[in-house]
């Protein structure tokens, strides 16, 4: 274990001691950074855009989370059975996954952009204009178009852990719990989801950390635009950090996003501990 211990220290945990010190600093980037104490904590909870871009990153969080992994649960049951067709299903739903994010953004944009989007294309052709909407870079709807984005590209890979977890309840056990009288949703009620605890909480797990470190879909559909309406908390990190050059005030911001990210997996796991304790 000493190797990857080394490792995972070196290339993981030094960095984020590293960005957490700079936090409490007055740094460009370049020269000496001056330690300025909670300066930037005190500047990060009066800026307007950090609020902005935690609300967006809260609202892409909450619907993500929600559609995520109640939806791809459901398909991995459906994929389960023994039905034609679910080899082609597997494959296409899970094709987004291998397509890099950058381009997820580019085939986002030529369907949700205001101006050249297929969608509002298709209502103008249709003489539905009343329902244009600016889908991306408005004011309202930009995190909601993020949040179907990033759950369109993660829904098969999180689909495939779910069948890899339905793979591992033992045949007999459904078909018992069938023969006795059971119907499928006290099958999935009672029998299912107790035995796929582990790998529930594995994949509530992936997306909460995944939402929060959303980057590329962003800033390829919306720069963080117009005038940092549509921003998240990674994005806003990094255009302080490397277009402002406030590299002290950035890794302010990736801390909360740390600290954040970190409460709510703890919070998570501790209330699916309690669930699991009162049901013994």
């Amino acid at each position: 274990m000493l190797p990857t211990l080394i490792v995972y220290c070196v290339f993981i945990i030094l960095p984020i001691i590293i960005a957490i010190y700079y936090s409490f600093t007055r740094y460009s980037g370049i020269g000496k950074a001056r330690f300025t104490g909670l300066s930037n904590y005190v500047r990060l909870f009066k800026d307007e855009v950090f609020w902005v871009s935690l609300k967006n990153t809260l609202i892409i969080f909450i619907l993500a989370f929600v559609l995520l992994l109640t939806l791809s649960f459901l398909i991995a049951l459906l994929l389960n059975n023994k039905l034609k067709g679910t080899g082609l299903s597997k494959a296409l739903i899970f094709s987004p996954a291998i397509i890099a994010p950058i381009i997820v953004g580019i085939i986002w944009v030529y369907i949700l952009d205001p101006n050249v989007g297929i969608i509002n294309n298709i209502l103008d052709a249709l003489n539905l204009d009343m329902l244009k909407q600016k889908w991306i870079g408005g004011e309202t709807l930009s995190p909601y178009s993020i949040a179907v984005i990033y759950f369109w590209q993660q829904l098969g890979y999180l689909v495939t852990i779910f069948v890899a977890g339905l793979k591992m309840i033992p045949e007999e056990v459904l078909e018992a719990v069938k023969i006795d009288g059971a119907n499928g949703w006290q099958r999935i009620r009672y029998v299912i989801i107790p035995m796929m605890k582990s790998t529930i909480s594995n994949v509530a797990v992936l997306i909460i950390t995944g939402v929060f470190k959303i980057f590329e879909i962003v800033q390829q559909t919306t720069g963080g635009g117009p005038n940092h309406l549509s921003e998240t908390l990674v994005t806003y990190s990094y255009s302080t950090t490397f277009t402002s050059g406030d590299y002290g005030y950035g890794m302010s911001l990736a801390t909360v996003t740390f600290i954040l990210s970190l409460v709510i997996t703890g919070i998570y796991s501790f209330l699916t501990r309690e669930k699991e304790g009162e049901r013994k």
